[in-house]
């Protein structure tokens, strides 16, 4: 039998009172407090020996660190949580969703550690801003939506990722791509062809990035521009790490993904890395790679290569009055290689296309296919089929350059 909401509620209270009276209080202090409280308990000898740890433990990550979700952040199982209410927790683990048989005890708990969530990273939400985007130290990403939009009471999103970013190798090795077409795009980044990765909301656009990024040599220097700091880029030692800031209180002190990059601009870097583009920065994300700064990479949502650069060009038109034309040529000059990512019916998360960009056909931009993945059927719920080769790069002159061409066209 564990404790209820309102006792768990009236022991944080009494551990608070307590440690008013305190100074600096250690780990093994702050669990000694707790410990007597719960003794103090009329019911004690009526909970398990299990339910008693639970209660400390919850007591304590309630004030060193999340509260309920701190378990969970724990488990390295534990790729997405899903907060629709304080009452009702969901987690991703190993791509099934399920419920999670705890929850915060009140509303007003929730709110709180979600300001005190955003608040670590400088970023406001409230009733006017009910929006947000931020991380936690770990690096995971969080989304907060507040009511009055979101109707059912506070509602979170947190996406982790490992503390040990997954590397091209370890993609292959699940059977996200192909060890030749792993080779390919290493030596397009290895080249500084620009690269944009699209995909689904899940499809492993994030994880991807950072498996290309590896590859770039140690010694350029790399800027990332980010709604929310999420990259891990290893192996670079010169990297600057920029992130969006919202409006404050007045409405006053934003800074965009635009501003972020053409600050970029004047920091000499040899890359531009952009998290996910998703509005009007596309056009100057498109500028800075048509201006020398090869060897870009960014992201985008979209249902597949060819909607990738329709969406962009909807970006792009959304912040400037240009003809059509002119943004695809735009596009068609910046970008040279599109990899699209999906996740499957059986949660797993493949390459399923990988095309080059070779101008304009008829004012269209033009595609080269280069590998496809080809499905053949379901073995025990699982997906199968491969990334196959179906196309030669046609534009080998940066290879050429690098003088790696002959080993990629053979």
């Amino acid at each position: 039998m564990s404790l209820s909401a309102e006792e768990l509620a009236a022991l944080r209270e009494a551990v608070r009172s307590r440690l008013a009276w305190e100074s600096a209080v250690s780990d093994e202090e702050l669990r000694a407090l707790i410990e007597a409280e719960l003794f103090r308990l009329g019911r004690i000898r009526a909970l398990t020996a299990a339910d008693r740890s639970a209660a400390v433990n919850r007591l304590f990550h309630s004030f060193r660190g999340l509260d309920a979700l701190q378990p969970l952040l724990e488990d390295p199982e534990v790729t997405e949580i899903m907060i629709n209410g304080h009452d009702r927790i969901f987690v991703e683990r190993s791509g099934e969703v399920q419920a999670v048989p705890f929850g915060f005890e009140s509303r007003e708990r929730l709110e709180d550690l979600i300001q005190s969530m955003v608040g670590r990273v400088n970023r406001i939400v409230n009733e006017s801003s009910p929006i947000v985007d931020a991380r936690l130290p770990d690096g995971s990403r969080v989304h907060v939506v507040l009511p009055p939009i979101a109707l059912q009471g506070p509602t979170v999103t947190i996406r982790r990722f490992p503390a040990q970013p997954l590397g091209m190798a370890d993609l292959v090795g699940r059977g996200a791509l192909t060890q030749e077409a792993s080779d390919l795009l290493r030596e397009l980044v290895q080249a500084k062809y620009n690269l944009f990765i699209s995909g689904g909301t899940g499809s492993g656009k994030t994880t991807f990035l950072n498996a290309l990024a590896q590859w770039i040599p140690p010694e350029e220097r790399v800027i990332t521009i980010e709604d929310a700091a999420e990259l891990q880029i290893r192996g670079v030692p010169n990297v600057v790490s920029l992130e969006t800031r919202n409006a404050n209180t007045e409405g006053k002190g934003r800074i965009g993904m635009r501003e972020l990059i053409r600050a970029s601009l004047r920091m000499r870097p040899n890359r531009i890395i952009v998290g996910e583009v998703r509005g009007e920065e596309a056009l100057d994300m498109l500028q800075a790679m048509n201006t020398g700064h090869e060897g870009s990479l960014s992201t985008g949502h979209s249902n597949g290569a060819r909607d990738m650069i329709s969406r962009l060009e909807t970006m792009v038109l959304s912040g400037a009055d240009l003809p059509v034309p002119v943004v695809r040529q735009q596009i068609a000059s910046a970008l040279d290689i599109v990899v699209h990512l999906s996740r499957f019916r059986d949660s797993s998360r493949k390459v399923v296309e990988i095309s080059e960009i070779s101008g304009l056909r008829d004012g269209e931009v033009a595609f080269n296919p280069l590998f496809r993945f080809e499905e053949d059927g379901e073995t025990d719920g699982k997906v199968r089929g491969k990334l196959m080769r179906v196309g030669e790069l046609a534009d080998v002159r940066k290879l050429h350059f690098a003088g790696k061409g002959e080993a990629i066209r053979g």
